[in-house]
Order: structure tokens, then C-alpha cells, then sequence
């Protein structure tokens, strides 16, 4: 197992009070496999994986076990973990112009990474960042290796940002709403590249996004996150066939499909996402959960096996 966290949990101190993220959450990655983690905002998708790399802001504190090939590394030392960063595991973040240094050519920011964690000259590094520039569809590397971002597309900004983090060959690649402000063709053109390259490099890949079409379309499992848990993991036929959870189904509702009428309603769900730093004695969906009963209000639902390499956390024995 490449990647394996196991209770997880994250909290962030603000004046008005404790901030529940991430609450008890277990998944795994396999190397070459591409998981795709959904939820709306707020879900907790994002900040299990900047917990993991250690990316958390000053007020932000983390508890669990976070296993990365084979090693233990929450917790760890700014220092030990600048030398994986990049190099073991790599994130692209959803705005390449805030990740991006303005100050920097793309040449500086590109190749300093080889020099520091692979020990390359410059000339050398040069070379592998323009190949790898060339990799991830950019026309004209060799120019463009010497312009600053700003000189870039939308587009473009985020093909570098993949180059960036895909230079040292990490083992996984941690994508963050890939895609977003891009234009449908373009954002076509980032995950087709995405998913071809993690089958070229055996990569693993985490996709965080709220759009379940991603998802459908490169991913091999799925973990649904819902108030900062895990509710449903499954492989992506099961999720988008056969939901499990009423949040998932939900979500699958709310969306239009190829694959049924054109003229099936879509249907949003009610209410609101829960408040983090005040959430219900039960299941955090219950509120906005048509099929809730007593229990669900009182006691937090365990995340459990339901059969076919499938867990979900709802106390519905099943959906039909």
C-alpha cells in the first residue's frame, strides 16, 4: 500500500471556537491507482491531504497516522518533509497563479527543485524541465521555459503547474480541482494528460473535486466525504450504479446524465452543508436526509463493510 492514513483527524483553533475538518478519516491508495475523493465544499477533502503533506496554517493542528510507502509521516519535521515534497509526492493546487511565484521565470522555478533533491546541474535540469514541459502539451517549450507566468493562459499556468509537480517523478500525484476556471476543452485536455501519465510513470493519483463527471471518468475507486468523514468508498461502477448512502445518491441526483432521460428532473438536496465547529450529535446529514430516523439524530454512524470491497457510514441497512 503506497498511501495508508488511518484516523485522521483535524481541527483548526479560531476565536470563535474549535473548527472540526477532518473527523476519523481512514482510505488508502494503491501505486498506479487513481482515487477520486468528492464532497461539496467544506466536505474535508482538501485538508486530508494538506494534513498529510504537512501544509496545514499555524492554527491548524493534526492527530492520526498518515503511512507513506511504508513510513510514518504526520508529524514530521518541516525539513524531513520539504525533502518528500515534491520529490515522493506532489500536489497541484486549484490556482496555479497563487501556487506560482510572479517574481520567477518558470525556468528558476522549474529546475531548482532538480538541483536541490536530485543533485543535477543546471544545464541537465534545464533540459528535463523543457522535456517535461513538452510532456504536458506545452507548444514552444524552449521559449516559453524563459517566461514568467503571467505571460501564460489559464490553460497553460495549470500545464506548467502539472510539469512542476510531476519533474522529480513523485510516486503520487495529489490533484486538487485540476481543472478549475478552465474552459471545458482545456479541462478535457488537463485530465486526459493527468490520467496518461499516471499510467506512463505507475503514479498514483488522489483527484479532490466536487464534480462527480471527473470523477467518472478516470477514476478506479471513490471516497465521499460529507462534515469532514468518510460516508461512502467504493469502486466508481458501484458508486454511480448502485449509491449507498443517501448523501451520494444526493449528489448523483443533483447532477444531469448521459446515461438516463433526457427529460428525468434533477434534484438538488435541502438544506445546507453542516456548520464544523458545531455539529449535530448524530449523523452530520441527517438535517438534510430524507430517510433519517431517530438513530441517525442521536449516534454517529460507524464507517462500515457492506459487501463487494464497499464501506459506508449510514445506519440504512441498504438503499433501493
Amino acid at each position: 500500500m503506497l498511501l495508508d492514513i488511518q484516523n485522521l483527524t483535524t481541527r483548526f483553533a479560531t476565536p470563535e471556537g474549535e473548527v472540526f475538518a477532518v473527523n476519523d478519516v481512514s482510505l488508502q491508495v494503491e501505486a498506479g491507482q487513481c482515487l477520486g475523493v468528492v464532497g461539496e465544499s467544506g466536505s474535508g477533502k482538501t485538508q486530508v491531504f494538506m494534513s498529510m503533506m504537512g501544509l496545514l496554517a499555524k492554527n491548524g493542528r493534526a492527530e492520526g497516522t498518515v503511512n507513506f510507502n511504508g513510513r510514518q509521516i504526520l508529524g514530521l519535521e518541516a525539513a524531513e518533509l520539504n525533502r518528500l515534497r515534491g520529490v515522493e509526492f506532489s500536489m497541484i493546487f486549484q490556482d496555479p497563479m497563487t501556487s506560482l511565484n510572479p517574481y520567477l521565470r518558470i525556468s528558476k522555478q522549474m529546475t531548482e527543485v532538480l538541483v536541490e533533491h536530485r543533485g543535477i546541474t543546471e544545464r541537465d535540469a534545464a533540459a528535463k524541465s523543457i522535456d517535461m514541459l513538452k510532456l504536458v502539451g506545452i507548444p514552444e517549450a524552449e521559449k516559453r521555459f524563459r517566461m514568467y507566468p503571467h505571460e501564460f493562459s489559464g490553460g497553460m499556468r495549470q500545464r506548467a503547474m502539472i510539469a512542476m509537480a510531476l519533474i522529480c517523478e513523485p510516486k503520487l500525484l495529489i490533484a486538487d480541482e485540476p481543472t478549475t476556471a478552465l474552459d471545458v476543452t482545456v479541462q478535457a485536455q488537463i485530465l486526459e494528460l493527468i490520467a496518461g501519465l499516471g499510467r506512463k510513470l505507475n503514479m498514483a493519483t488522489v483527484l479532490i473535486t466536487h464534480d462527480l463527471g471527473v470523477i467518472a471518468g478516470l477514476s478506479d475507486r471513490v471516497t465521499v466525504m460529507y462534515g469532514g468523514r468518510v460516508v461512502e468508498e467504493a469502486s466508481v461502477t458501484d458508486v454511480f450504479h448502485n449509491p449507498q448512502h443517501p448523501y451520494t445518491r444526493g449528489l448523483l441526483e443533483s447532477m444531469p446524465r448521459l446515461d438516463t432521460r433526457s427529460d428525468q428532473a434533477l434534484h438538488a438536496i435541502p438544506g445546507q452543508p453542516p456548520d464544523l465547529q458545531a455539529l449535530p450529535a448524530g449523523c452530520s446529514f441527517a438535517p438534510r436526509c430524507f430517510h433519517a430516523f431517530d438513530r441517525c439524530r442521536q449516534e454517529i454512524p460507524r464507517l462500515r463493510a457492506i459487501g463487494g470491497n464497499r464501506v459506508k457510514a449510514c445506519h440504512l441497512e441498504a438503499m433501493v
